[in-house]
């Protein structure tokens, strides 16, 4: 009898997120998107949502104390190479996330700050907006918000690249390492801009006609948070994120009535290899 050589352990990353029940976003999308990485994903739920490709019908929160004792459980045992943080819809429950953040000395963290879901429910109450400002930007190492959501936390317009590089830098003036900008909302190809408290950085690819966009942000944030517990430098890791964003997009195929998610697992299997296996 042989017994099993033991795999040597693989990065880890764990997220603290909403659960999104259709699948394309929240933890759904930020595990699915790790474990595309080769990275052992853990989680720490915050909400759980009633949501499908067109709509969030509820939202139910965790209570402050269970959320925190799932941050302690998995940090305490399994650990984190790097941490992405997404639906946090109330003040209590940023702090209770910010303090699990200082408890356990998490450097890695990424902040996807989450405000409105593709469907354009929100999912950020008032009183959080200030409290992700004041208590998780400043430990974030990363920090990625879409441009409706860069306006919010800059507290400027933003219509083109010159704002957005203004907005960068308000932002980062909060106290993350390196702010994303991500250029979606505007015209022309999807560039996004990376500054780090003294360079603006370009990442563009080409835009992808397409509706499956469900999931996008969880997707983009976890795969640089990934790409950080395998050990990548930020700027390679963000520029991987983005060609893999792009990838997923280009390959999304479609689920329900709205917007459809990416397709995290597009290097590995395809619809068509499902519809028609091989040989068949």
């Amino acid at each position: 009898m042989t017994s099993p050589v033991p795999a040597p352990t693989p990065p880890k990353a764990l997220t603290i997120a909403g659960s999104d029940s259709g699948g394309g976003a929240g933890i759904q999308a930020d595990l699915k998107t790790f474990a595309a990485h080769g990275v052992y994903g853990s989680s720490a739920l915050t909400a759980i949502t009633a949501q499908n490709t067109l709509a969030v019908t509820a939202v139910h929160n965790i209570p402050i104390d269970v959320i925190a004792a799932q941050i302690d459980a998995v940090m305490e045992d399994i650990g984190a190479d790097a941490v992405k943080t997404g639906m946090l819809s109330s003040s209590e429950i940023v702090n209770t996330v910010a303090l699990a953040v200082q408890r356990h000395g998490i450097e890695h963290l990424v902040v996807d700050p989450v405000m409105v879901a593709k469907s354009g429910d929100r999912l950020l109450q008032e009183d959080a907006v200030q409290a992700v400002i004041n208590q998780l930007l400043p430990l974030a190492y990363v920090v990625t918000p879409n441009i409706p959501e860069a306006e919010v936390l800059a507290g400027v317009a933003v219509h083109n690249e010159h704002e957005m590089i203004d907005a960068a830098k308000r932002i980062a003036e909060r106290g993350p390492r390196i702010v994303i900008v991500k250029g979606g909302h505007l015209s022309g190809p999807p560039i996004d801009i990376a500054f780090d408290g003294s360079t603006v950085s370009y990442f563009e690819t080409p835009r992808v006609n397409t509706t499956a966009t469900h999931g996008t942000g969880c997707t983009f944030s976890s795969a640089i948070a990934a790409n950080l517990a395998r050990g990548l430098r930020v700027q390679d890791a963000i520029e991987q994120a983005k060609q893999y964003l792009y990838r997923s997009l280009l390959n999304a195929f479609e689920i329900g009535g709205g917007h459809s998610p990416v397709h995290h697992f597009h290097q590995m299997w395809s619809p068509r290899d499902v519809e028609h296996p091989a040989g068949k």
